[in-house]
């Protein structure tokens, strides 16, 4: 048996719970790592509010997208993992305990100046990013970024890994400590949407590319902002999914629209990500150019006031959970 922050019943998250769970056993091609710590993301909160069901095959009571620990089993076709590997991982659900099984492919070694917790932060994000802006949005050297919401997992990571190749790093915020914090990891220009207009602070600078969670009136300021051939990207829709789209204005501009979700993608396409990222990313990670974000790490059975931080919206990079 093993220890599992569990969801009871949809709703706040007095609902979280530690309780002793069966141990998953570890198929052909998959590792199970001792958890010693563990990522918390905004989708664990949808799951945790019933509107985000995990995946076939995935046990929906525990959530959790990424972790990181120590190998101490693997399958009898694992070739890329030993026991006693350090590893952090993007699984599809089941972080939140003190034990996971990983398909071998979605794992990343840790490197050696990184804790546990450093690196319980980096997959979903990383991943995210990767696929979005990078394959999705093709940002390329050069070219302006606006990523909305900066301060956050998705954003911080978005601001660096953009500054670090070479892009012009725009982004909103909501108040003038998180201006400053995304300021330090690179971003050239920040807004507060709160006191100020994006969109008439960009106009005339020209954007490339646009990674957005809002939606809703955030749509047709994007549109107006792109440059011709600009890629407007969609990882989620907080203030509204339902916008009008002027069909001419995106023929004129010849704007790619796209969008994404990354816990539903099959283990083929997780691993080329995966492998993209470790050829890319990681030796950018390793070298100390890029950096995880932490705001706050607590002890697991403190996962109820991490979802009250994570809903709050006022941290400044990734909450993690101690195990």
């Amino acid at each position: 048996m093993m220890k599992a922050v569990i969801i009871t019943a949809p709703g706040g998250p007095e609902v979280l719970q530690v309780s002793d769970e069966e141990m998953p056993q570890p198929g052909q091609y998959e590792v199970l790592v001792e958890v010693k710590a563990a990522g918390v993301n905004r989708p664990d909160v949808f799951q945790r509010k019933g509107s985000y069901p995990a995946p076939a095959g995935v046990n929906p009571r525990i959530p959790g997208l990424e972790i990181a620990g120590i190998v101490v089993e693997k399958g009898k076709d694992v070739t890329d993992w030993n026991i006693g590997d350090r590893v952090c991982a993007l699984v599809a659900g089941g972080g939140y305990a003190t034990y996971a099984k990983v398909y071998q492919g979605h794992c990343l070694p840790i490197p050696d100046h990184l804790d546990f917790a450093e690196a319980a932060s980096l997959p979903e994000t990383v991943f995210t990013v990767w696929d979005n802006v990078f394959r999705r949005g093709k940002l390329q050297t050069g070219e302006h970024f606006l990523v909305h919401g900066g301060a956050g997992g998705i954003g911080s990571t978005a601001i660096q890994l953009a500054s670090l190749f070479g892009a012009e790093v725009y982004t909103t915020v909501s108040s003038p400590e998180k201006a400053s914090f995304c300021a330090s990891l690179g971003a050239v220009k920040t807004i507060n949407y709160k006191t100020e207009d994006f969109e008439q602070l960009l106009e005339g600078l020209g954007v490339d590319v646009i990674l957005d969670s809002i939606g809703g009136s955030y749509f047709e300021k994007n549109i107006r902002l792109l440059n011709p051939d600009g890629r407007l990207v969609y990882i989620n829709a907080m203030e509204n999914a339902k916008v009008e789209l002027n069909l001419l204005q995106l023929m004129q501009k010849r704007i790619l629209l796209t969008g994404s979700t990354l816990r539903s993608r099959d283990r083929e396409f997780k691993q080329i990500l995966r492998d993209e990222i470790w050829s890319q990313v990681w030796p950018k990670l390793s070298a100390g150019h890029f950096k995880p974000s932490i705001y706050q790490v607590l002890p697991f059975a403190m996962a109820p006031e991490a979802h009250r931080l994570m809903e709050d919206s006022s941290l400044l990079g990734k909450i993690v959970l101690s195990f």
